[in-house]
């Protein structure tokens, strides 16, 4: 990778494109130390100083968001909203036809579908935007901190009104840098945004441990914790680059005086299909019930059982819940997002076969049977992932963050593989061997 990095610097074009993207980066994490207005930037300060880590949604949006979150800045919701709002248009869009045709459209419809992201991110962000202002007014954003009810001194309307504002025009603001990065830097923007953001709360999360370590002023804890980030990287690129392989032979067709086809390639099939995407639904998901029971009033009994159970990330409840909740959104995404029939189908059409296997219905069969069977260990993968952070907190009996989470590592090692791989193509289109070696 240092070296792809090396020999990109030196190509005028995507040294440009990198320096570009580097610019656009630096804005990002400017606007994530800019304070929202209204709020009491010392009072807040003093409520991080003294808060523990926080899960479930809360603690997923603060991760996205480089840590802008619970400083209440302008860019505290982060890439967020526009990540959620293309996740659920991927998914209406088995559901809705007129989305299905969209989509088919080539260039013209995805231009539309992601004006329909646009749209759907700003309506996120002025609800999630909302919902963090009414929790930060109310003093429940850092429970058990003395200042937390401070932090928005002036209750009044239009100054939650102007925080709302200012918080989706930041989301705005990202969406706009992210879509920047795509069209004249290097990479996917917001997926590079998002890279960012994470990336800029391990070298704390790291510190912490250092500091709270004891064993040879903490260095043996943090080498400890550094080798284990470093051994779940390998583990990650490994499994991420994992594919089976499925072989597909195309059939000779002769038209006039030239044959076409007779090639053979294959389909290739991902262990993880899915990706992050369901630790970030089961995450959502169960934090919901936690949510309800934070803002419900009384000591019901349903409220007491979520609280004990639903709301502490090393009980056996939650830990059994989170990992069933990600198997089973495993394997629905891999349904929705992977039609084996259309795959099928278009072989047919293009006279393509895989061998031993009869074309059309049997192939489709046969590949929703193979992609079932490679959906399980996946799904297992992602589940022992996003299991490691509590493990590790369990077995070490630390406070802090364990710098090395499950999502944190799943997108940082994606994101990196994808961007890298780019740079590697864009080099192989100008560092050419000649056609006579």
């Amino acid at each position: 990778m240092i070296v792809a990095f090396a020999h990109a610097f030196k190509t005028p074009d995507l040294r440009r494109k990198l320096l570009f993207t580097l610019g656009v980066v630096v804005v990002y994490r400017l606007g994530t130390h800019v304070p929202l207005p209204g709020v009491d930037y010392g009072a807040v300060q003093r409520c991080v100083d003294g808060a523990s880590a926080n899960q479930g949604l809360l603690g997923l949006v603060n991760l996205f968001s480089g840590g802008a979150l619970l400083q209440i800045t302008i860019f505290a919701l982060g890439v967020l909203p526009y990540i959620t709002a293309g996740i659920i248009l991927q998914l209406l869009t088995v559901v809705v036809p007129r989305l299905e045709t969209l989509k088919k459209e080539g260039r013209a419809g995805s231009a539309r579908i992601i004006q329909y992201t646009r749209y759907l991110t700003v309506a996120l962000a002025v609800l999630q935007g909302t919902g963090l202002v009414a929790t930060a007014r109310s003093g429940t954003l850092f429970s058990g901190c003395a200042v937390a009810s401070d932090i928005v001194p002036d209750k009044a309307i239009l100054t939650t009104v102007t925080m709302v504002v200012s918080m989706t025009a930041g989301t705005c603001v990202v969406m706009w840098l992210g879509e920047l990065i795509t069209e004249r830097g290097i990479g996917n923007g917001m997926s590079i945004l998002m890279f960012v953001s994470i990336a800029a709360t391990t070298p704390s999360a790291l510190w912490a441990i250092k500091k709270q370590g004891t064993l040879a002023d903490g260095w043996i804890a943090f080498g400890g914790v550094l080798l284990v980030g470093l051994v779940l990287v390998g583990l990650v690129v490994f499994v991420e680059q994992a594919q089976r392989r499925i072989p597909v032979q195309y059939a000779k067709r002769v038209i006039g005086r030239r044959s076409y086809g007779g090639a053979s390639t294959y389909l290739p099939l991902k262990l993880n299909q899915a990706g992050v995407i369901p630790v970030i639904f089961a995450s959502s998901l169960l934090y919901l019930p936690a949510l309800v029971a934070q803002f419900s009033h009384g000591d019901s009994g349903w409220k007491t059982w979520i609280t004990q159970n639903l709301t502490k990330s090393d009980h056996p409840v939650y830990l059994v819940a989170y990992s069933v909740l990600i198997v089973f959104f495993a394997f629905f995404y891999v349904a929705i997002t992977f039609d084996p029939d259309e795959i099928a189908t278009t072989m047919k059409q293009h006279g393509g076969f895989v061998p031993g296997i009869r074309a059309g219905r049997p192939t489709a069969e046969y590949l929703r049977h193979t992609l079932n069977r490679i959906t399980w260990p996946g799904a297992l993968y992602l589940g022992l992932i996003a299991l490691v952070p509590t493990l590790a907190l369990a077995t070490s009996g630390t406070s802090q963050n364990f710098p090395f989470g499950g999502t944190s590592l799943l997108i940082i090692v994606g994101v990196g593989l994808d961007t890298v791989r780019q740079i590697e193509s864009r080099l192989r289109q100008r560092h050419y061997e000649g056609f006579l070696r």
